[in-house]
């Protein structure tokens, strides 16, 4: 095994662990009242009474922890030529790498003492909004590779793809960074495994220009990490409409991201009647008139590829006929 992949297992490895290490947190949090849940709009975990220092710690970690990534990607971009070779380390992913860390103890820290995230000023959705972009943008950039519907129909969003390619990290890095530090470091299931997956992009992140950054196996378990975070934070909440982020985000697994695997044709068959046969066992008890929650999640992020998608091929014909 090469540095490169002993560097991207031990960093998925910490991952792991310092999201479990928030469990520690727990006498500590436990002695915070928050106050009562008051519906889909209201972010339960946050101070009654903020105070300066939970604002200022929160707002400034955060910003700190902003220009740092995106000054990550910049350097990367600029000095691209040097990082030809995408089988080992530079030195840019080794400060992406240790900067992640250092940013993780930061907020480990800032929680522990302050507790307070940017969901005190922001809205909850907001969080929410930003990684179904980061989802729709990834659907948009491999759509020419691996198709849109069933390995077809994503050779349309080649133009777009290449200015996503150039432009698409800055995007990522806000939205990753955003929704990291709009938590604080909670123990609930639901917080933990969302830290773990923050993380992974976080990682993602680091090693720009490599071979990881780009593996397929890697990027679609990426995509596919949001199926175990969406649906435990459903049941953690107890909403009873868990099976719509399962066999949502399983639907785009089938029809669009299996398909750039290279799979052979028989385990397609295979997932697609798992999925179908699951989706029918669930909904035969939890009811027929509930079937259409396997469509919503699909629908808005197809929905979502062909707007912007859309905007972005028509700007550049537009550019381009002007010149």
């Amino acid at each position: 095994m090469t540095v490169l992949w002993k560097s991207f297992w031990a960093a998925v490895s910490l991952a792991v662990l310092v999201s479990l290490s928030i469990l520690l947190l727990e006498p500590r949090l436990s002695a915070i009242d928050l106050l009562p849940d008051q519906g889909a709009a209201w972010y339960y975990w946050k101070l009654p009474e903020p105070t300066f220092w939970s604002r200022a710690t929160a707002w400034g970690f955060y910003i700190l922890h902003q220009i740092f990534f995106w000054g990550l990607i910049r350097y990367a971009i600029v000095h691209r030529d040097e990082l030809r070779d995408r089988g080992k380390m530079h030195m840019v992913n080794w400060i992406g790498l240790f900067g992640t860390g250092a940013f993780a103890a930061l907020h480990y820290l800032q929680t522990a003492v302050w507790y307070d995230g940017l969901a005190q000023d922001t809205s909850v959705f907001s969080s929410q909004l930003s990684v179904i972009f980061l989802l729709v943008i990834v659907l948009m950039i491999e759509a020419p590779r691996r198709g849109l519907f069933f390995g077809k129909g994503g050779q349309w969003l080649a133009p777009a793809r290449t200015w996503l390619i150039r432009y698409h990290g800055y995007y990522f890095a806000w939205a990753v960074t955003y929704t990291y530090w709009f938590h604080p470091m909670e123990t609930t299931a639901g917080h933990v495994l969302g830290f773990v997956y923050t993380f992974l992009l976080m990682i993602q992140g680091a090693f720009v220009f490599t071979r990881v950054h780009t593996n397929r196996w890697w990027t679609v378990a990426l995509e596919l990490s949001v199926v175990i975070h969406g649906v435990t934070v459903a049941i953690v909440a107890g909403q009873e409409f868990w099976p719509m982020f399962f066999f949502g985000f399983l639907a785009l697994f089938v029809v669009t991201q299996m398909h750039g695997l290279g799979l052979p044709s028989w385990v397609k068959w295979l997932i697609s009647a798992a999925f179908v046969g699951g989706t029918v066992l669930v909904y035969s008890d939890r009811g027929w008139e509930y079937l259409n929650e396997v469509v919503r999640i699909p629908v808005i992020d197809y929905g979502l590829v062909v707007l912007l998608g859309g905007i972005i091929v028509l700007i550049q014909r537009r550019r381009r006929a002007a010149t």
